[in-house]
């Protein structure tokens, strides 16, 4: 016959293993909670293009407001992810409204305007910008990506009004021409005035 292990032993040995499975329990809900709440901020802002949310950095947001001091009125942020131009806009006097198609960013961008106390001027939807129309706004703020800029120009070009302006944010449009420009590297923004790249539409489709 062999000798039992001790009692004392075989209890230890239960309790690691209830400790180890507490352990694995414990990480594997923590993993679960962090993508949840993390996942929403990274996932594609726009479903036809792939554009993730990269918050814009102060000097960007700085640009933005450089090239449209002498602007007032409405103004849109498109992809306006943590609201942080729109709520800048807010403070400089623009109506400002947010466009973004992620939930969690247009509710967090709504609690940061409340906070704020710019609830009566700066405001955020939920919404596919492709789905949208921009003809009630005279200041538009584009964050977008290369594959989207060419059916993006001629999506406002068709909607918004001869004295509106477009500010294009770390990517310019790759056929109108810039009335101005303001930073350098990825906070480079540009202007665009709508007069001038409807003109030069109706030119093209007009030909000679």
């Amino acid at each position: 016959l062999f000798d039992s292990a001790p009692k004392s032993e075989v209890k230890e040995t239960k309790s690691r293993s209830r400790l180890g499975v507490m352990a694995t329990a414990v990480l594997g809900g923590s993993l679960v909670a962090l993508y949840a709440v993390a996942a929403p901020f990274v996932t594609p802002a726009l479903r036809k293009v792939c554009l993730p949310f990269v918050p814009a950095s102060p000097a960007q947001v700085e640009n933005v407001l450089r090239v449209l001091q002498s602007r007032a009125g409405t103004l849109v942020d498109v992809g306006s992810g943590d609201g942080r131009i729109v709520m800048a806009a807010a403070r400089r006097g623009f109506q400002a409204s947010g466009l973004e198609l992620n939930p969690w960013l247009v509710w967090f961008s709504r609690y940061k305007a409340w906070r704020a106390g710019l609830q009566r001027s700066a405001c955020f939807h939920i919404c596919d910008l492709w789905k949208v129309s921009f003809s009630q706004y005279s200041n538009v703020v584009v964050f977008g990506v290369p594959q989207m800029m060419e059916q993006l120009e001629q999506k406002l070009a068709s909607e918004l009004s001869s004295t509106a302006v477009v500010v294009a944010c770390r990517f310019p449009f790759p056929n109108w021409v810039p009335e101005r420009t303001a930073g350098e590297g990825i906070d480079t923004v540009w202007l665009y005035h709508a007069r001038r790249f409807q003109a030069c539409g109706a030119t093209e489709t007009n030909g000679p």
